[in-house]
């Protein structure tokens, strides 16, 4: 376990409630987990109550539900549906307004978004995940002002992670699930031997100040000890695991593999894989008018590369093809990402592989296609 500033120290349930209250007396809209709709899901939290003590989930292929645990736990589960990418790149934003007085007419940016948000019991390849949104939003020549404007002032108390999901693979992406970095406070849950605390590091000087401000205690050797052994057997219980080393090469070697066809033959191209992800940031824009016409409105929305009209250009669609949309995916996520950005688009989080319909596991497109390598052959 890394040492911040030397020192760790441990909080209890009543301590992580009293951060709470702090982190929202100056100033902050504290967001966190929570159960909604049979699903852990991020929204607004105002104390402890709200978050899913003694909750946990159960993920595979096209396969997500809750189940109760035999302990109270705030943070025993994997992720869920959402990731942060909902606050800081928001599905859906007005750009801009125009309206039309006489002859004249105006036009109006939308105002930047003031909130100061505090992200409750992010994990670690979410961080990641957040990280890869900074480089493509906001630190190229052209940066989004929305994004730069709530990452700028966002708040982030990380989890290290207790319990891999089923579709988790973030040690095989490097992403997890060890807390490492880019975080104000990270904890991790004890729940040994009756007592539940929660052994806290601190990363900036806010999460210092914070901590300063409620009661804690140094952490004792024995609690640094438990928190290592949590992150071990989460690390060493992953539901997947993919070589990532070589996605670049491997995938774009063979980008008329056969397992294409395969998977097109199952694939909805329905988008939830991209809906889901936490590092996917395609857009379009819209303009929407009134039936007056004195009024008019632009807005920017989500969209995917699964969509027909997401590469339409005069004549159709380039990629009319659900292989040749899901392959477009895949090779951006794992591979050109790289030569974009400098690193995989994925973190591991399994989302991809829980939420779509049909199952397909983006783990085991990537062991079909190395089990029978194009370019590994030898040339006749």
């Amino acid at each position: 376990m890394t040492k911040v500033d030397g020192a760790m120290a441990t909080i209890t349930v009543d301590g992580l409630e009293a951060l709470l209250q702090a982190i929202q007396a100056r100033g902050y809209r504290a967001v966190g987990p929570t159960m909604q709709n049979q699903a852990i899901v991020y929204d607004d939290i105002e104390s402890i109550d709200d978050l899913p003590r003694g909750w946990t989930d159960e993920q595979d292929g096209g396969c997500y539900r809750l189940l109760r645990r035999s302990d109270d736990a705030l943070f025993g589960y994997s992720v869920g549906p959402q990731s942060w990418k909902k606050y800081l790149h928001a599905p859906k934003l007005r750009l801009w307004t125009a309206e039309r007085h006489g002859d004249d007419i105006s036009l109006a940016s939308e105002a930047q978004p003031e909130d100061r948000l505090a992200f409750i019991g992010v994990r670690a390849c979410e961080i990641r995940a957040i990280e890869i949104q900074d480089r493509t939003l906001i630190s190229d020549l052209y940066a989004d002002p929305h994004y730069k404007a709530l990452r700028e002032r966002a708040l982030i108390v990380a989890v290290n992670c207790g319990k891999a999901g089923g579709t988790c693979f973030c040690v095989s992406m490097q992403a997890g699930p060890r807390v490492k970095r880019d975080f104000d406070i990270a904890l991790t849950e004890l729940l040994d031997d009756g007592e539940h605390l929660f052994l806290v590091e601190t990363g900036s000087d806010e999460g210092r100040a914070l901590i300063a401000q409620i009661p804690h205690r140094a952490a004792s050797n024995r609690a640094i000890e438990a928190a290592e052994a949590v992150i071990e057997r989460t690390a060493s219980s992953m539901g997947r695991e993919m070589r990532s080393d070589d996605l670049n090469q491997l995938l774009m070697s063979n980008l008329e593999h056969p397992r294409w066809d395969e998977v097109a033959t199952r694939c909805l191209t329905c988008a939830n894989c991209t809906l889901v992800c936490p590092t996917c940031f395609c857009t379009s824009v819209e303009d929407v008018s009134d039936l007056s016409g004195e009024r008019a409105e632009r807005w920017r929305r989500w969209d995917s590369c699964f969509t027909m009209d997401f590469s339409y250009i005069h004549g159709g669609s380039v990629r009319a093809s659900a292989k040749s949309r899901y392959r477009q995916w895949m090779t951006h996520k794992l591979a050109t990402w790289i030569d974009q950005f400098g690193s995989s688009g994925c973190v591991g989080c399994g989302r991809c592989i829980t939420w779509c319909p049909v199952g397909i596991d983006i783990t085991e497109e990537v062991r079909a296609i190395r089990g029978h390598d194009a370019s590994a052959e030898e040339p006749r």
